[in-house]
């Protein structure tokens, strides 16, 4: 320290122990107080905590800490025991890289608030020194000052008066004293009863958001305003507010007031400004060193420094962060230190404090033991807490955060370290709230991104179950560690547990079990998410029968599957569960229900996307409710369109393939049909009405039922069809053309088949005989639907042992390929490859020759309709 005496001397040393570092800060907190230096102490706790943490932490030795006194200033030496000979600089100068690396950042901050440091090393040990120089003091402050000269005090133009206000609980005076009557020349009677508030001119300190009204609730407070006086001038003062109780626990507020270029008087002492001499080598702002320097995008990183820095500075055992929502209503928790962080995180607490809580999260508080009003701050219950220090962080007026240091002893902290930490946190503010500005732009343009996405997939499908397992996908794990959704078929039904998915497959059974022991979340239709506790208490219950159980057998080695996995399930559903409703056509249709693992909470920005995300599910999901309902409805009408059965012909085979183009049809514009007429007869019938979908299936469901009721009045073909045309016309508007091919069978006792076949505008059936040629088996007529008077006439046709008969729709002999299209030929040379075949096979082979013809999904309707007199049996 070169020709410096030294007058004084301390040094302890500190074990490898992560709690050797808050030791360390309190002895050189107290070694540097003791000897009357308070003007340098936060900058040695500082670069004592950096130091020291570089030693036992990184290092994994013992610390040895040596303060020595000088009459002009401090040094402080931290030795480590690790070997290193390789002092760590560049050829090229001092250089520490970014000061986000853990590595050399004690020595940035030894660069950046020390007077003079250095490093030396012995094969044994490492020495980190640094030296503060005392700033001069200034004249006029309530702090140890030089012994000046008369001339050099501060001029008072007379007597200096301190007025004495006291206020009741509601801020009116209750006491005036005569140096109060004499500043503003009120009497203490004109005053008595009237609210303090009143008589300021102007209400809070300039340059601060603390009003008049706000600095007499708090328990101590220092500022400026004006009194208006009797005469109506206005006296600037300076004030200096105790709040104090009675015996009978009346609370007060006593006020000392002086001229406010008198402020010397009362004003607490503030750290020394810079020194001229100094200006250049500590450029760098003090709190920024405190904090480092994290990336501009990284928010998280800048408020765990933050924290981390604001415990050092003011000497805490805890420190914590909270983040304002949009709407100034709560603080969310973002940042802490000493406090268990994965219990805290993201948990919110209102900004306004209820009974028995120490105000507004808007105004510095100092709370000076948190067991004379047990949970005053909701934070720090259990943790151990006793005394702590909150100060509001603002930017334009706005509160945008909270800032607060703990300490496990009460009476730690006092208004002076309230300022001192209102300082820093109007330094960091603006920053933080850029970087959360940063951090919520980004978080909105990935939300936007993924509510794209999720509405892509929602509308891809119109399937009720694949609706809910992509609502559970899309939140899991993305949004919640498990999801769950309820649906309620209709207003008067219970919600129902429909489906569970957790980020852990193995847990989901578990966490089904669980939800569906206890009673479903209320269908409230309130917009937002709702905490819902049941599940994470009943799975502390679960949890805790199982380990009483445990415990009673006295053998927690031979716990059971079932007993491990109610334990698991309790760690994965123990943290928040919020409930969001899934409204639909104003109308609550289900919930879904997010969670996250023990002690875990669910951040603000995620919980409003999950909103968004339930509005676009819920809709995907009644959708597909009236989908289903309406598919159901439709095959339900369709199916009644079909022939219930084909009946068992005495020695004919018949076999029927029918295929109706459009999802969700069964019937279309194509029908087919074979029912019995009489003993003996049968009738068959295939057609195509103009058109597919509900309006042809509605043609078709007249044509059939009305071909069934005719036939069986005894009318031939002709008088059918004839019939049938004039129905059909009889739909007016309604009404489509129809081809039709109608038949009558009887099987002859000869082992042959008689048919009576009109081919009404329909495609010709095709006749295949045993030798392979192929013939059509009826002439054209004209079709239905479209002229009145209708001449038609009926064919005869004898299938004999080995023939087939082939009736087809359009479907079939229209199929095309570009400009290729299969017709009659194409179907009458696959139809002559099928001699042997019986009917189904003759029918299938035809459907697979039509699918290979193209290899677009067919747009028509089809109808296959195949006959089959089976030859004589050789025995």
């Amino acid at each position: 320290m070169g020709s410096a005496v030294i007058t004084a001397r301390a040094a302890a040393t500190f074990d490898p122990v992560g709690r050797s570092v808050a030791t360390a800060r309190a002895f050189v907190r107290d070694t540097l107080q003791g000897w009357g230096y308070d003007e340098v102490v936060d900058d040695a706790v500082v670069l004592t905590s950096e130091l020291v943490t570089n030693a036992v932490v990184h290092a994994g030795t013992a610390a040895d800490v040596l303060c020595l006194r000088t009459e002009d200033g401090v040094r402080v030496e931290v030795s480590d025991h690790y070997p290193e000979r390789e002092i760590p600089l560049q050829s090229s100068g001092l250089d520490f890289g970014s000061p986000d690396r853990e590595g050399g950042r004690g020595l940035l901050l030894c660069a950046a608030l020390a007077s003079r440091w250095g490093v030396e090393y012995t094969p044994e040990h490492k020495h980190v020194w640094f030296q503060l120089d005392l700033p001069e003091r200034p004249v006029g402050i309530r702090s140890a000052g030089p012994v000046l000269p008369t001339a050099l005090l501060p001029v008072a133009d007379e007597r200096v008066r301190v007025a004495v206000v006291q206020t009741d609980s509601a801020g009116a005076v209750a006491a005036w004293n005569d140096d109060a009557v004499f500043l503003f020349g009120h009497t203490a009677e004109q005053v008595t009863g009237k609210q303090l508030t009143d008589l300021v001119a102007w209400p809070h300190t300039p340059g601060t958001d603390t009003g008049i009204a706000d600095a007499l609730r708090l328990s101590r407070w220092e500022g400026s305003y004006g009194i208006r006086g009797a005469d109506g001038r206005v006296i600037p003062v300076y004030a200096s507010h105790l709040r104090v109780r009675d015996t009978q626990g009346e609370p007060s507020t006593v006020c000392l007031l002086v001229r406010d270029y008198e402020r010397a008087v009362l004003q607490s002492p503030v750290r020394a400004p810079v020194s001229d001499a100094s200006a250049d080598r500590r450029a760098v702002d003090p709190f920024e060193v405190f904090i480092g320097s994290p990336a501009p995008d990284d928010l998280d990183g800048l408020l765990q420094r933050t924290v981390e820095r604001a415990r050092d500075m003011l000497d805490g055992d805890a420190a914590f962060l909270l983040l304002a929502t949009d709407d100034e209503t709560e603080l969310e928790v973002r940042a802490t230190t000493g406090l268990p962080s994965a219990r805290q995180r993201f948990a919110r607490v209102p900004v306004e404090a209820g009974a028995g809580r120490y105000q507004s999260a808007r105004m510095p508080a100092v709370h000076e033991d948190l067991t004379v009003v047990p949970g005053s701050v909701p934070l720090l219950v259990d943790t151990g807490m006793r005394s702590v220090v909150t100060v509001p962080l603002k930017v334009e007026g706005r509160l945008t955060g909270s800032l607060g240091v703990a300490a496990e002893s009460a009476g730690r902290y006092t208004n002076e370290e309230a300022l001192r930490l209102q300082f820093a946190a109007d330094r960091i503010a603006l920053a933080v709230e850029s970087a959360r500005l940063g951090e919520l732009e980004r978080l909105r343009r990935g939300s936007l991104s993924f509510l794209v996405e999720a509405s892509d997939l929602l509308a891809g499908t119109l399937d009720r179950d694949q609706t809910l397992a992509l609502m559970a996908q899309m939140t899991v794990p993305t949004l919640a560690t498990w999801c769950a959704v309820y649906t309620i078929a209709d207003p008067y039904a219970e919600p129902f547990l429909s489906f569970v998915l957790h980020e852990d497959e193995e847990r989901i059974d578990g966490l089904k079990d669980l939800l569906s022991s206890i009673a479903p979340p209320d269908p409230v239709p309130t917009p937002g998410a709702r905490v819902w506790p049941a599940p994470a208490r009943a799975a502390q219950e679960a949890a805790l029968r199982v380990s009483t159980r445990t415990l009673a057998r006295d053998a927690p080695l031979s716990m059971g599957a079932a007993a491990r996995t109610t334990l698991a399930t309790a760690s994965a559903v123990g943290g928040e569960t919020v409930v969001l409703p899934l409204v639909a056509r104003n109308r609550v249709i289900g919930m879904l229900t997010l969670g996250k693992p023990a002690d875990d909470h669910f951040r603000q920005e995620i919980l409003e996307l999950a909103e968004d995300l339930s509005r676009r599910a819920a809709l995907a999901l009644d959708n597909a409710r009236l989908y289903s309902e309406r598919m159901a409805i439709s095959q339900s009408l369709q199916r009644s369109l079909l022939p219930p059965g084909t009946p068992d012909v005495p020695n004919v085979e018949i076999d029927v393939i029918y295929r109706a183009a459009g999802e969700g049809n069964e019937v279309g514009g194509d029908f087919y049909d074979v029912f019995p007429i009489s003993d003996g007869s049968y009738g068959f019938a295939i057609g195509d009405v103009c058109g597919t979908g509900p309006e042809a299936a509605a043609v078709t469901g007249l044509a059939r039922h009305a071909l069934r009721l005719l036939a069986r009045e005894g009318l031939g073909g002709p008088a059918v069809l004839e019939r049938l045309n004039a129905a059909i016309l009889d739909e007016g508007a309604r009404s489509r053309f129809l081809t039709l091919l109608y038949g009558e069978l009887w099987p002859q006792e000869d082992g042959s088949a008689l048919l009576k076949v009109v081919c009404a505008g329909h495609p010709l059936p095709l006749r295949l005989r045993q030798d392979g040629s192929v013939e059509a088996a009826a002439e054209p007529q004209p079709l239905l639907g479209v002229m009145d008077d209708l001449e038609l006439y009926e064919q005869e046709v004898v299938l004999e042992p080995g023939d087939v008969l082939l009736c087809v729709t359009d479907g079939v002999t229209e199929r095309r390929e570009g400009t290729r299209m299969l017709g009659d030929d194409g179907l009458a040379e696959v139809l002559s490859t099928c001699t042997g075949l019986t009917a189904g096979a003759v029918a299938g082979r035809i459907l697979r020759a039509v699918e290979r013809f193209a290899a677009e999904p067919a747009s028509d309707d089809m109808a296959i309709l195949a006959m089959r007199v089976p030859e004589p049996q050789d025995f």
